[in-house]
């Protein structure tokens, strides 16, 4: 079935997990809504906030829409900005940072994890 949702009134829920500071998310389409392949979801990360510095078994794609930072990947940080797209292959340690404005961006994964279970937050 068709899907409409718009990213300013789909409301975020806080991410509760180690290594965190700072980040929200929204599921704009996922598994709850019957989208069979991939997920998009919508980050936004106050100023100075972080993702956890992790690795999963699927890959992960990026579109940063507002502000910037840096992205942990292949052993360094690289900076990111409005208009960047980050790709992150499975298996490979990363993690986002925001700078002093803040940072949104939006993130597709796999409804289904390479082992077959859900993907978490998907």
């Amino acid at each position: 079935m068709p899907l409409i949702r718009n990213v300013d009134t789909t409301p975020q829920k806080t991410v509760e997990m180690a290594g965190v500071r700072g980040v929200k998310m929204a599921v704009m389409a996922g598994r709850e809504d019957g989208v069979p392949n991939f997920a998009l979801r919508h980050f936004t990360v106050e100023p100075t906030g972080h993702a956890p510095f992790h690795s999963h078994d699927y890959e992960h794609e990026v579109y940063v829409v507002e502000g910037g930072g840096t992205v942990f990947l292949e052993g360094r940080e690289h900076p990111i900005k409005k208009g960047d797209v980050v790709y992150v292959p499975a298996d490979q340690e990363h993690q986002f940072k925001a700078g002093e404005a803040g940072m949104r961006f939006l993130c597709l994964v796999p409804v289904t994890r390479n082992c077959g279970d859900a993907t978490p937050g998907s």
